[in-house]
């Protein structure tokens, strides 16, 4: 049974590729249920793109496309209306 638990995984905590690789294990174990959103990923991809150019985005993808693939009901949308409340 999936845990009541939700854990939002930013940015700066998924384009670190060992850190991801760790957080990733974890949200498949149904400890707490991971949550990101499709702004998140394009946050980390640009940030990684930026730093390392001899990486091509289409890897980047690739590894986006993994992401919500393995893990359940991870992509959040509908939340864009709450972003000004929390600026």
């Amino acid at each position: 049974m999936p845990s009541s638990f939700t854990v939002v995984y930013e940015a700066w905590i998924i384009y670190p590729a060992q850190l991801r690789d760790l957080l990733m294990h974890l949200a498949m174990t149904d400890l707490f249920r991971a949550k990101w959103s499709a702004h998140i990923h394009e946050e980390w991809i640009a940030a990684l793109l930026k730093q390392r150019p001899d990486l091509r985005r289409e890897q980047l993808e690739r590894t986006k496309e993994l992401m919500d693939s393995h893990v359940r009901d991870c992509v959040v949308i509908g939340y864009e209306h709450l972003i000004d409340k929390f600026q």
